[in-house]
């Protein structure tokens, strides 16, 4: 699907939908509503977690970043973080089995964050309009590239944010 022919539900502060939807790219976001962001920090049995790296055309190009992206139109958010990690990896996991993190509030996004185990089959299979590259690291390696500005911009604040009770989840797991 292309961006432009994306339509979000617009929500509130707490992500309830207010009964109204916009086209991304079509003007100006409406001013204290908020549309909903999903990414997943996927779990490999030996403990790495997956970055995938964004694709050179996109904002941010180059970063490294956990899958995700925005909600569609009338999708919940553990079906959107479901969707977005298939679709940008390969990797099924059931929207009941993701794990919440959180919830990071930015500008105009309300972005929630998700663990996911993932077990069986982990061949990767790259969106390449929108990942150029995936590793699989260990959870110090998510911080070093933070800490040395590998990591795409937005995922400064929102790891700042979420990470502490992420990595405790990523521990429960071992």
């Amino acid at each position: 699907m292309s961006s432009q022919s994306e339509w979000w539900d617009v929500v509130d502060a707490d992500g309830a939908p207010i009964d109204a939807t916009f086209r991304r790219g079509s003007g100006p976001w409406p001013l204290g509503c908020f549309y909903l962001v999903v990414a997943v920090c996927a779990q490999r049995a030996d403990g790495a977690v997956l970055l995938t790296r964004r694709a050179a055309s996109k904002d941010f190009a180059f970063g490294w970043e956990f899958p995700g992206g925005s909600a569609l139109a009338g999708e919940s958010s553990c079906d959107a973080a479901s969707r977005e990690l298939r679709e940008e990896t390969g990797l099924d996991v059931e929207p009941l089995k993701l794990i919440p993190m959180g919830r990071f509030v930015e500008d105009a996004a309300l972005l929630d964050f998700y663990v996911a185990r993932v077990t069986g089959n982990e061949t990767l299979a790259l969106q390449s309009t929108e990942v150029m590259a995936a590793e699989w690291v260990t959870p110090d390696e998510v911080i070093r590239r933070l800490n040395a500005g590998r990591m795409a911009e937005p995922w400064s604040a929102r790891l700042h944010w979420l990470w502490s009770s992420t990595e405790q989840e990523l521990r429960r797991a071992r």
